[in-house]
């Protein structure tokens, strides 16, 4: 009888939600100012190189594979999808400006430029190559706006709701959160992690990501020959540690396309020997051009 009288005190935390979250004694005073922080926060890393896992769910079920990945600011890209035998499957490569996608299986040798749908022939979503980039390397392909019309609030969950309004009635929504030993810190010195990203056009969803397991990553060292007839290869950019996403989920709705990637080993800032973002048109191979919009 004592317990029936306490149980449902015992469960009105459960029934009321959970506890809201209180914000950073100081606070990012401005979405601009949040913006720039994160920004700033990983300045450090220009370009990754990874193996990860791909992890696709489309109209034509789920399929997985592995990764060899370089992905360079402002949108240079390279992926190989590799066999459980160790044998590359298919190679991507964009420069910015040039895609190609060498497919083994099919031996062809796909070019052209380096749109969206192009991109999504092996990413299986079509988003831009430098959105895709940016959200590799944990940072937030920012829509371009009125800085004075961006909006920033504390959520109760835990993480600040920046709101940036665009052209063509489009607007998008970014979630930031101060690491947890940064959470006491003056707002200027806080380093921020992206945790969500969603765009949105006349109403509708165009692209939604989600970033989690951020933690930092190594630097990359110099690639050395090791028969000593190359010179060494340098690092590609300055020394960092700082952290990143290790698991990026980017789903496009409309298409009912959805892809996880997640790192098993990645490093900041690694050598880039020549060809990297641009593969050689392969010896007795079918070029065949593709156009997309």
């Amino acid at each position: 009888m004592r317990f029936g009288r306490i149980a449902p005190f015992l469960l009105l935390p459960w029934i009321a939600g959970c506890p809201s979250v209180p914000p950073p004694p100081s606070q990012m005073p401005s979405a601009s100012a949040a913006i720039d922080r994160l920004r700033q926060t990983g300045a450090c890393g220009l370009t990754i190189q990874a193996t990860a896992k791909i992890d696709h769910f489309g109209e034509h079920g789920r399929v997985r594979g592995d990764l060899l990945m370089f992905a360079g600011t402002p949108a240079r890209l390279r992926m190989d999808v590799i066999s459980p035998f160790g044998v590359a499957l298919a190679t991507l490569t964009s420069d910015g400006q040039r895609f190609s996608l060498y497919d083994l299986r099919d031996k062809r040798f796909y070019v052209g430029a380096a749109t969206a749908c192009n991109i999504a022939r092996l990413t299986t979503v079509p988003i831009p190559g430098s959105v895709m980039v940016e959200l590799l390397l944990g940072q937030p392909p920012v829509l371009k706006h009125d800085a004075s019309r961006a909006r920033i609030a504390w959520s109760p969950k835990g993480y600040y709701v920046v709101t940036v309004p665009s052209t063509r009635q489009a607007w998008e929504e970014l979630h930031l959160v101060p690491r947890a030993q940064d959470m006491k810190k003056a707002w200027g010195e806080q380093r921020l992690r992206l945790l969500d990203v969603s765009v949105h056009q006349y109403g509708e969803l165009l692209y939604h990501a989600e970033l989690g397991d951020h933690a930092p990553a190594p630097m990359a060292k110099e690639r050395i020959d090791p028969d000593g007839i190359d010179p060494p290869i340098p690092p590609s950019g300055p020394v960092c540690d700082a952290e990143l996403p290790r698991r990026l989920h980017v789903e496009v709705p409309a298409l009912n396309e959805d892809v996880l990637f997640r790192y098993d080993q990645v490093t900041w800032n690694p050598p880039l020997p020549e060809g990297t973002f641009v593969q050689p048109v392969p010896a007795n191979l079918p070029v065949v051009p593709v156009e997309c919009e």
